[in-house]
């Protein structure tokens, strides 16, 4: 009996942590946009938003949530040159702090976007913020600056006149930045200690706004950088190639691991299983008419599931891609849709938060229009959502 109580103990200790975890970069945990165990709201209302906070300046990057701090990056000024790193409370929304920082490379930036379009990154004692003028700070949670480069000085015609978008990704203490455009064009892996290159690799010339993702093979942890040429996986320590996959993809939407199977934006959605000691990967399957527009998909369980340009959520079996259901919702999207085990939350670009039913083959039950155009993928962590547009950061929950 008492071992049966303490095992019961033990897991609502693992279950509750879990729907607790920090979110700590772009998508959240591996990248996934799922935070299963999560309890959030699914009816909603005004009543639904525990704090809203004003922003000094526009972006579209991810807030990331480390313990009880929400991080929040922005651009300010007629020139959206002053940058901003910032930092509130994730119980009651109050200001910390605010970090301010003059950029060393172009603002030019799409109407649209923002200088501070990249999501920043964590590993719990360390935040690392970077724009779109190529410009990385590393601080700590207390504000402090650590380290910071301008890697427009050492690589000046790495830009493009829409901005610069791709999110960091950490891995293994490497900070994975994606600097791809037209002219000069690299992927360099940062040691985040102290911000040195520990390798670059030159990479196809064109513009691209995807960001890396990892995934395990052998043990070990390789990159997976995409473009419209395809997806290259790097080593990420050494920056040395795994494998390629040539078969073209997207340049907005990112692909999706989930276990040994990438899931890639490529002439629709194509299931790819990368396989030790060869150099290409195994296609599953592919499925043209699953193609995402700008958001990533998401896989949650053994499902795969897909927003196209007309807001249509095609869900779909991850082994095979055979669809599963379709719904309509009301986009259109820029930000990518997060989830637990049994909705999926989406904000479209006028700022309307919408839930479905992942249950119920994608039935809408919530909506709360937050009255703001919103373009940045919500963040997940104490059993609520963190929603933040140019204006705003906002914390719904129960």
């Amino acid at each position: 009996m008492r071992t049966s109580i303490l095992t019961s103990l033990i897991a609502l200790v693992v279950c509750t942590t879990n729907s607790r975890a920090d979110w700590m970069q772009f998508r959240g945990p591996e990248s996934s946009g799922v935070a299963a165990t999560a309890k959030l709201p699914t009816v909603l209302s005004g009543q639904s938003i525990k704090w809203s906070k004003a922003l000094p300046g526009r972006g579209l990057s991810s807030p990331i949530v480390v313990g009880d701090k929400v991080f929040v990056t922005a651009s300010s000024g007629p020139d959206q040159s002053q940058l901003h790193v910032i930092c509130f409370s994730a119980k009651d929304g109050s200001k910390q702090w605010d970090r301010r920082f003059w950029s060393t490379g172009r603002t030019m930036t799409h109407p649209k976007t923002s200088v501070a379009a990249p999501s920043p990154v964590s590993d719990g004692k360390y935040v690392y913020a970077f724009y779109s003028s190529n410009d990385l700070f590393c601080l700590d949670l207390k504000g402090n600056l650590v380290w910071l480069r301008g890697l427009t000085h050492d690589y000046p015609n790495a830009s493009n006149s829409l901005g610069m978008s791709s999110s960091l990704l950490l891995v293994d203490g490497v900070l994975i930045a994606q600097v791809e455009s037209d002219a000069e064009s690299f992927s360099a892996g940062i040691d985040a200690k102290s911000g040195k290159n520990l390798w670059k690799v030159d990479r196809p010339k064109s513009a691209n706004w995807t960001s890396p993702v990892a995934m395990r093979m052998n043990g070990k942890s390789v990159v997976v950088i995409q473009s419209g040429k395809g997806l290259t996986a790097y080593a990420s320590r050494s920056g040395k190639q795994v494998w390629h996959y040539d078969g073209g993809a997207s340049t907005i939407p990112s692909s999706t691991v989930a276990g040994d199977v990438i899931f890639a934006p490529s002439h629709g959605t194509t299931a790819l299983k990368p396989v030790p000691g060869q150099t290409e990967p195994q296609q599953l399957w592919r499925r043209p008419s699953m193609r995402p527009a700008t958001a990533s998909s998401l896989v949650i369980g053994e499902h795969i599931y897909v927003v196209n340009g007309a807001g249509v959520i095609t869900a779909a079996t991850a082994k095979d891609g055979q669809t599963v259901w379709r719904a309509r919702s009301q986009g259109p999207y820029s930000a990518t849709p997060v989830a637990n085990a049994t909705h999926m939350y989406l904000v479209n670009e006028k700022g309307s938060l919408q839930v479905v039913s992942l249950k119920e083959e994608g039935k809408s039950v919530g909506q709360l229009d937050l009255n703001e155009t919103v373009l940045s993928t919500p963040a997940i962590a104490h059993d609520a959502l963190f929603i933040r547009s140019d204006g705003k950061l906002w914390k719904i929950g129960k």
